[in-house]
């Protein structure tokens, strides 16, 4: 479980504290922010540039979901949307989309494999926003240019490369998790944090407790909701389960790790509920009636948000996923403080995330306004998504035990 090197230095770089790689490169050039971004000087600068690009089309997808009608209608004029039809709605999202997805996947080809500052690829990444700009707006305008069968296509596609982006989100959050307990495990920090560490886990059970026992009241408060008495049921299973496996003495992997990883499934198992059509009977809040409120835009907001937010956090994680599959080797001093490649990857992938949350996971679904993530597919995937976050968590706590007896069977044969 040793994968909390790359969290290690995400902290340090974050924080401004000396680093021995780069000597901190986010800091690597005097001057004011202004003339880093003109000069292209700082990568740690850029991500946020591409952030807000990125968070950009989200809004520019979600304006033409809600409001295309009548915020763009010289849309139907376009022969190729058929009337505003194809441009507007679920497949005007995917046209934002996949004009953002191919800015993303451009920047991913043409920075990938990237390892040493103060070239040209890494001037690229981190310079030349104009130009970028401009690319990142011509490739959005001839998204909505493209003939609906490769809108259609790309939406079918859409689908494997939101369950990718799904996928490092997951090894990233459980990496940082594994990274926590390493860090409150030192051993410079054990005798201190030993009673913050029970007391955070304590916490965290305690809260698991609690949001198990009130999702049962909101959301099957009938003995016939025998769907969402599954979902709940199992999720307590598997907090059980990893608990287990975590405090058995061959794994001895504390009590931390499954009490934060409780939260997490907790959380992904009451979204996935949420995540249901409203007016289903089992769920008791759920609003029949088509008035917006404010609590529904700001769940909206909040739900963007954390989405980007996500987006971001993960793009520079690389050597969490690095770390996982080779061997750990000592960076040069101009290695480039992330992967600049996977940066764009995630970005990529996050592009195609935030069109199946958008549209439902459903190419042909009309979703109500200010609403995001809702439909029987979008409930399904967040329960896939949280047992598959169950199976990853147990085969890092199970890969190392594994490898050491077949190790040992190795040598004896």
């Amino acid at each position: 479980m040793k994968s909390g090197g790359c969290w290690r230095c995400k902290v340090e770089m974050e924080s401004g504290l000396p680093v021995s790689r780069n000597e901190g490169h986010g800091v690597l050039k005097d001057g004011s922010w202004f003339a880093q971004f003109r000069n292209g000087s700082n990568p740690w600068m850029a991500r946020y540039v591409y952030a807000v690009m990125f968070l950009a089309s989200n809004l520019l997808a979600w304006a033409v979901r809600d409001y295309g009608r009548k915020a763009f209608p010289e849309m139907e004029k376009l022969k190729n949307c058929q009337g505003g039809h194809g441009c507007l709605g679920a497949e005007g999202v995917l046209r934002v989309s996949l004009g953002c997805f191919a800015f993303f996947f451009v920047m991913f080809l043409s920075t990938a494999r990237t390892e040493r500052m103060y070239n040209c690829r890494d001037s690229w990444h981190s310079g030349w926003w104009s130009a970028k700009i401009a690319l990142w707006i011509a490739l959005t305008v001839i998204a909505f240019l493209v003939p609906t069968i490769i809108v259609q296509i790309y939406g079918e596609i859409a689908h494997f490369g939101a369950g990718v982006f799904l996928l490092v989100q997951l090894v990233s959050v459980i990496s940082f998790i594994t990274w926590l307990n390493d860090y409150c495990q030192s051993d410079k920090l054990s005798e201190k944090c030993r009673i913050h560490v029970m007391s955070l886990a304590t916490a965290a059970y305690v809260i698991c407790v609690v949001g198990i026992i009130m999702m049962y009241i909101w959301y099957a408060p009938e003995p016939s909701c025998l769907l969402n008495i599954f979902f709940i049921t199992w999720t307590l299973v598997l907090i059980q389960l990893m608990m287990s496996v975590s405090l058995h003495p061959k794994v001895n992997a504390g009590i931390l790790t499954p009490g934060v990883m409780g939260l997490y499934v907790v959380f992904i198992c009451w979204c996935a509920i949420r995540s249901e059509p409203a007016g289903e009977n089992c769920i008791r809040k759920a609003e029949e009636s088509n008035r917006t409120d404010w609590l529904t835009i700001i769940s909206f907001v909040i739900a963007l948000l954390a989405m980007v937010i996500a987006t971001f956090s993960t793009g520079i994680d690389s050597q969490c996923f690095q770390l996982q599959f080779r061997k750990k080797e000592a960076p040069a001093e101009d290695a480039v403080p992330y992967g600049y490649g996977f940066f764009h990857f995630v970005f990529a992938t996050g592009a195609m995330y935030f069109a199946m949350l958008l549209i439902g996971w459903n190419t042909h679904h009309t979703i109500k306004k200010w609403t995001i993530d809702v439909g029987w597919t979008s409930t399904w995937v967040r329960i896939v998504n949280e047992w598959l976050a169950v199976c990853v968590y147990l085969w890092m706590l199970l890969a190392p035990m594994i490898r050491s007896r077949f190790r040992q069977t190795s040598e004896v044969a």
